[in-house]
């Protein structure tokens, strides 16, 4: 790797969209040397650096702060927790129960809760994002749904263009659900599959066949969703290539606007329901980097666009547009093309980004409603970004999204001196001071891109310029691996 200049040619004669060619210089050795504990980066600082010294109070003045920029959109999260049975391999915050009408109590808070955010938010209501998560949002019943939908739309104002998103469980999906979330506005649909191998699915307790997905699929295209996702996790017990191979054939038959593949995040220190896994049935380092490239290749191979770390789109999806421009963005809903400045979660556990502030509401059910009914914001904990984070966070989001960092601009919006600010952190790309990273990445006077090889390490890029990790003494795991 070289301090490249402007004049070199480099990554301007590139295709930025190669990615399989590189599979082959991935190499057990690089794995070994760069497979650690490390962040996915949804946010920076990550949520490990939230405290309970952030309170209400100083979520009301977040509020006050955003809603002074009034002319600019938001984006909004609504948290469903509830699902009939845990998924063994689940990292959401979800509430398990059959009880039919357990949701009618929390439904009522959460109208409350919409109605405190819009108080709140008097001069600025107009929403650009907007998704229901869970949990099983179709977990409610038709009518709680749009009575929910309403609620929302009475407080805000959905934006000419907005994306409007949900969560399904095609095991969980009626069609008359499915009919009635068109009508209420939702154009974007995405579907947890993970795997279609009937033994890896008793593994992680989710049975779920080809045949529902594809109904939900086709019922989707069918009412007129304008995009519809499909969700993979690679690096699940009893996984092989052989076996995922054949779960991403059924998966390209139905043709998804966009998928994701993740990696599997293996934390049974911070998720109980974790345990229930058999740990020697989870698929070595190299084995599981097998199973990523088989998604690599089986999509390009389709036609889709690389988005991102671990996403995928078809040409024309307008999220592979804006990664072809160098625009794509990413929040606590995911890669998306609507930058949306302030995003607000509204929901048990939901987490908001909102006035140069994290805010994460409480994770237990009954103090939530305390809150509610005291009138209060349900907050657990947050974070106050200060100006380095506000810094390093505009670094890290455009190495996740777009693998390239425009150095002036940078200097621009922070009124720094780039090279002389992260003087440590070139040193240690370089191996000046650090193990290096040869061959990931390309430094130019103007830029600093990931060259194609970097990308299968991004997460490990980010962490060079990831101060809180850094200066992390304690020694408690927090992460999941990097590979």
């Amino acid at each position: 790797m070289k301090d490249a200049n402007t004049n070199n040619r480099g990554t301007h004669d590139r295709d930025p969209n190669d990615r399989s060619a590189p599979l082959d210089l991935v190499t057990p050795e690089l794995l070994a040397r760069h497979d650690r504990p490390g962040p996915r980066y949804t946010s920076y600082p990550t949520a490990v650096e939230f405290h309970e010294g952030y309170r209400e109070a100083d979520y009301r003045r977040a509020l006050e702060s955003a809603n002074r920029r009034a002319t600019e959109p938001l984006s909004l999260y609504v948290h469903i927790p509830f699902c009939r049975e845990r998924c063994s391999f689940c990292g959401c915050n979800v509430t398990i129960t059959r009880k039919p009408r357990v949701s009618a109590l929390y439904l009522e808070h959460l109208h409350r809760e919409i109605d405190l955010l819009a108080d709140a938010l008097p001069d600025r209501r107009a929403l650009l994002q907007y998704h229901w998560g869970g949990g099983t949002p179709t977990y409610l019943a038709c009518g709680e749904m749009e009575a929910l939908q309403k609620r929302v739309e009475r407080r805000f104002r959905i934006l000419p263009g907005a994306e409007v998103a949900i969560e399904v469980d095609p095991r969980a999906a009626s069609n008359d659900q499915l009919r009635l979330l068109r009508d209420l506005g939702f154009n974007r649909i995405s579907l947890g599959v993970q795997d279609f191998t009937r033994e890896v699915q008793e593994a992680v307790n989710r049975v779920q066949s080809v045949e529902e997905t594809r109904r939900v699929v086709d019922r989707s295209r069918a009412l007129g969703f304008g995009s519809v996702n499909i969700d993979l996790i690679y690096g699940l017990p009893l996984q092989t290539p052989e076996t995922f191979r054949e779960t991403l054939r059924a998966v390209l038959a139905m043709r998804p606007d966009r998928t994701a593949v993740y990696s599997f995040a293996f934390v049974p220190w911070i998720r109980g329901n974790q345990r229930a896994l058999i740990e020697r049935n989870l698929p070595p380092r190299a084995t599981k980097f097998a199973l990523f490239a088989e998604a690599i290749r089986a999509f390009l191979g389709a036609g889709y666009e690389p988005i991102g770390m671990d996403h995928f789109a078809l040409p024309e999806d307008e999220m592979a547009r804006a990664a072809r421009r160098g625009e794509l963005y990413r929040n606590f809903m995911g890669y998306t093309v609507h930058k949306a400045p302030d995003f607000l979660g509204a929901g048990v556990s939901s987490i908001g980004s909102i006035g140069g502030a994290y805010a994460q509401n409480t994770k237990k059910l009954v103090r939530y409603y305390e809150a509610i009914d005291a009138g209060r914001f349900p907050i657990e904990r947050g974070y106050v970004l200060t100006d380095d984070d506000a810094v390093r966070a505009r670094v890290i989001l455009e190495l996740m999204c777009n693998f390239r960092v425009r150095t002036a601009e940078i200097e621009s919006l922070f009124g720094i001196d780039f090279r002389a600010y992260f003087a440590r952190e070139i040193g240690e790309i370089l191996g000046e001071d650090g193990p290096g990273t040869l061959g990931f990445v390309e430094i130019a006077d103007d830029r600093i891109e990931v060259l194609p090889l970097g990308r299968f390490f991004i997460r490990n890029l980010c962490m060079i310029f990831d101060k809180h990790s850094r200066e992390r003494r304690d020694g408690r795991p927090v992460f999941s691996r990097t590979i």
